[in-house]
């Protein structure tokens, strides 16, 4: 969804893309596989910087340049997590920014969630519903993320993003069936941001 419907915005380098004036961040504040449940793995083959997000290259409305922030990260590390079925997989990024651009870069987020709030992409359509814009009283923001196919059931991703201070924390999970399961996840994300 969110890192998985991209073209390339042309005239974009790999530097909006990604900030390559960022360094590795601190590891220790991902999630550990352990913390989306016991059937998870981390799946760690995947290096360098990620790129923010929130980045939608699919859609019509987007363009990289039009969300300064992420230019403004100083730091940034990332790790995918695998099930063992071999079904959809989960991601999580943490950021952390130059002082006073973590909220611009929430500011940024809000913007693409409203451009970009629903898009064709290769004969399914993506939406984007903001279940709870003050999530977990007010760090972040809950997002659900739907792929709707013509013949196929639905894929439905859910978005954490928390908030504290400087340090921005995004976790992109397949819908694990509980809104329980949802906030135990994010609440052990932002204890690993204090």
């Amino acid at each position: 969804m969110a890192a998985g419907c991209h073209r390339g915005d042309s005239g974009v380098g790999p530097d909006e893309l990604h900030t390559a004036n960022a360094e590795r961040g601190d590891p220790s504040r991902l999630l550990v596989a352990g913390d989306l449940g016991a059937d998870w793995h981390a799946d760690d083959a995947r290096t360098g910087l990620p790129q923010w997000p929130w980045e939608q290259g699919s859609c019509p409305n987007y363009k990289s340049s039009d969300y300064p922030a992420k230019s403004h990260r100083r730091a940034a590390v990332q790790r995918y997590y695998r099930l063992s079925d071999g079904s959809s997989p989960a991601h999580h990024v943490v950021e952390t920014y130059e002082p006073g651009w973590a909220e611009r870069n929430v500011e940024d987020v809000r913007r693409v969630l409203l451009r970009c709030a629903s898009y064709p992409v290769l004969g399914s359509q993506v939406s984007f519903d903001v279940v709870d814009p003050h999530y977990m009283g007010g760090t972040g923001m809950l997002v659900r993320g739907r792929i709707a196919h013509a013949d196929t059931p639905n894929t439905v991703t859910y978005f954490l993003m928390l908030k504290r201070g400087e340090t921005v924390s995004t976790v992109r999970l397949p819908d694990p069936g509980s809104q329980v399961v949802v906030d135990e996840i994010a609440a052990r994300a932002v204890a690993r941001l204090d």
